[in-house]
């Protein structure tokens, strides 16, 4: 039985193995290992694909998070609203940052942040707040713009799932007042190790992240201010490099591939399907389904060589590392939808989804077996 993968990233590499293999080995010939013309080239098409007028290429995406609270210049100790549902680093860059999270609810169709509950979470204290475009889903800006305007609040996009996603026809990242991407291998944009970077208008804020990205400096030994040592290298931008002119082609397939789940699951038992709103281009980072009976789900789908994710099986406010802040027990949809979450196979590598779709489906369709 051939298994059917969450993710392949072999396989993406053999599709573009002589590219990537000559992209390494140019790397390699001109010692371009630290910034360099490399970077220099991924930064500007990264800048011009994400429809901004800067990038920054960084080591990590927690890094480009952590960098861009920095170059902000927020109150320190001030409150930034956190999105409950989303991967660590969201949570962590702030609280890493010298600020306080504050965990604010996600709705239960799209998994964005929900700006109603917003709205009861700001206080005196309150800085920023955090649009996650979580599993590649675009939040509702304009809606999310207006309350920070009207609390003088600034604005921070965790693009980090969300390469090529769009709000309204406009690339995420560049809406709010800065916005951070991760290139970890299994991103839809994925380098072969970590990777970051930030995109940003303001020429000011630009200069300010990449001076506290190289040790707070602009020249070798011109140090104005400690900062960081967070690069993205060479080797990195290059291959991120040769991935960029194939990644809308990818996100065209798994936005189809998705579509074939929506069309295909529609009827099936027992799952709430993911809702996609009539202003996003969501590029499907992930494809999420909901079930009561997820653990029994995924087992039988694993029985059947169909291999799942799930993202994220504990709510940010109910791990351990945040029990200081007392919002796990708060009647929030994040702290009870975790335990429904599945992810779904996607990628370029999905060549039949309409097949893998029917075969997910007559599982979902099967009795509820008994513990």
């Amino acid at each position: 039985m051939k298994m059917i993968k969450l993710l392949d990233l072999h396989a993406q590499y053999l599709s573009i193995q002589d590219d990537i293999d000559q992209a390494i080995a140019s790397v390699i010939r001109d010692s371009a290992f630290i910034r360099g013309k490399y970077l220099d080239r991924f930064e500007e098409h990264f800048a011009a694909f994400q429809q901004a007028e800067f990038c920054i290429g960084v080591g990590n995406g927690t890094d480009a998070l952590e960098i861009a609270i920095e170059a902000l210049g927020l109150p320190k100790g001030s409150e930034i609203i956190v999105p409950g549902n989303s991967f660590i680093a969201s949570s962590e860059a702030v609280t890493r940052s010298g600020h306080r999270v504050v965990f604010c609810d996600a709705h239960a169709d799209d998994y964005t942040i929900d700006i109603h509950d917003v709205k009861k979470r700001i206080t005196a204290e309150t800085s920023a707040v955090m649009a996650v475009h979580l599993y590649g889903h675009p939040c509702d800006m304009d809606a999310l713009l207006e309350i920070a305007r009207k609390n003088g609040l600034r604005v921070i996009e965790d693009c980090a799932q969300a390469h090529g996603a769009e709000y309204k026809g406009r690339r995420v990242g560049t809406i709010g007042d800065i916005g951070t991407f991760s290139f970890f291998p299994g991103k839809n944009l994925g380098a072969y190790g970590d990777g970051g970077a930030i995109v940003v208008d303001s020429p000011e804020l630009a200069k300010k992240c990449r001076m506290v990205a190289n040790h707070g400096r602009n020249g070798k030994y011109d140090h104005e201010f400690e900062g960081r040592n967070s690069r993205l290298d060479g080797l990195q931008a290059a291959i991120l490099d040769v991935k960029l002119r194939h990644l809308e082609q990818w996100t065209e397939h798994r936005i189809q591939v998705a579509n074939t789940y929506l069309e295909v699951l529609s009827g099936a038992s027992d799952i709430k399907l993911p809702v996609r709103q009539q202003w996003a281009r969501q590029v499907y980072h992930q494809f999420i389904i909901r079930s009561p009976q997820r653990d029994n789900l995924r087992q039988r789908l694993a029985e059947e060589g169909v291999q799942t994710g799930v993202h994220y099986p504990t709510a940010l406010p109910k791990l351990p590392a945040y029990q200081y802040c007392q919002q796990s027990e708060e009647k929030m949809q994040v702290n009870r939808l975790d335990q429904q979450l599945l992810s779904l196979p996607i990628g370029e590598h999905i060549q039949d989804a309409s097949s893998v779709a029917s075969l997910i489906k007559s599982v979902c369709n099967e009795p509820i077996r008994k513990p």
